[in-house]
């Protein structure tokens, strides 16, 4: 019996040792298919760039003119016979339009692959294109992602914050200024989260959803948040009070207190916020932390209340609404004039 006993932890052992042994070579193939993955991408988003330059030196201009048409013709049949598919004359103009588009060769990252590039060549604003194009690259979006961000205007959101010079001039930078209003946007766009359009749901609700869906909410938040809690206790006279949900970001180094209302926010609830900030404050910065920042998610809000409830001075507290589904290009931007047009009446 003990002789079974001894075979049965040996085989154990050993079976424990081959998986560690399968996943360090796992490991090991993984990282060299990502490189593999990343070197061919990097060749060709490169050579579709000299492919542009190329022919916008050859055809000009009007790469649609008699002569134009008749280079294009020519390069594309005998590319096609010699390569394959994807040197038709819609491609080769597509990467000729890329070029165009970002002429300074410094500005094509090698994180980005040609199909997150040909999003990109979708967006006609200049500042917004090169933005988006540094996001990606630097939060490591996929295609799916980017196009997200493209179509919940996540660069004229991120304009509509409180900093605006901060913002743009991080368009131009490559690492980002630690200034608390270049993270807040407003409206948040959480049609991830599927919930039921212009019906009442509670809070719970909302933040259930949102630890459901955490992944797509780190996204949409931006770039350095990592999850901390949710319905964190805060304890003192015997009285309890609830963060719905608590996060880290490493770029302002800070924690960041978000409570959800699916309501019209009141002066209440600003002064909750306060409360809990104040807390953070005092009791949970750690060494090196900068003050935590609050930021109240509500259903609606009105942007005077929230400046008169506020100190002048206020560089912690934000508020703002958040949007259960994808809205139209006109209602955000409708939207993003209207929290403008509130912003200089409060002025």
């Amino acid at each position: 019996m003990g002789d079974l006993i001894k075979n049965d932890d040996r085989n154990m052992e050993n079976t424990a040792q081959s998986e560690d042994a399968y996943r360090s070579i796992r490991g090991y193939v993984v990282d060299a298919q990502r490189q593999v993955y990343s070197a061919v991408n990097s060749a060709m988003v490169t050579a579709y760039w000299n492919i542009g330059k190329a022919i916008y030196e050859v055809c000009g201009e009007n790469d649609r003119a008699t002569y134009g048409k008749q280079i294009l013709q020519y390069v594309s049949e005998r590319l096609t016979a010699e390569f394959g598919k994807g040197y038709s004359i819609r491609n080769l103009r597509n990467m000729r339009r890329f070029y165009l588009m970002f002429q300074i060769r410094q500005t094509v990252s090698a994180e980005l692959s040609w199909s997150h590039y040909q999003l990109l060549m979708r967006v006609e604003d200049e500042n917004a294109r090169n933005f988006y194009a540094q996001e990606a690259a630097k939060s490591g979006w996929s295609v799916r992602q980017l196009q997200r961000q493209i179509n919940t205007m996540y660069y004229n959101r991120i304009l509509a914050s409180k900093d605006k010079d901060s913002v743009s001039a991080e368009i131009q930078t490559t690492v980002p200024k630690p200034e608390y209003e270049t993270i807040i946007k407003d409206p948040y766009v959480l049609e991830f989260l599927d919930l039921p359009q212009n019906e009442h749901f509670y809070e719970s609700d909302l933040e259930q959803a949102l630890i459901d869906h955490l992944q797509k909410f780190l996204l949409e938040l931006g770039r350095g948040f990592s999850f901390v809690a949710r319905q964190k206790r805060i304890t003192f006279d015997g009285r309890h009070f609830y963060v719905d949900l608590i996060f880290y970001n490493y770029i302002l180094k800070c924690f960041v207190l978000i409570d959800l209302k699916t309501e019209d926010l009141t002066h209440q609830d600003i002064g909750q916020m306060q409360m809990y900030v104040n807390y953070y404050t005092r009791e949970m910065m750690n060494e090196g932390d900068n003050p935590p920042i609050g930021l109240l998610l509500c259903a609606d809000k009105s942007d005077t209340l929230v400046r008169y409830t506020l100190p002048e001075d206020n560089t912690q507290i934000y508020a703002a609404k958040y949007m259960a589904y994808m809205p139209t290009e006109e209602e955000l931007k409708r939207e993003l004039n209207l929290n403008e047009f509130e912003k200089l009446c409060d002025k």
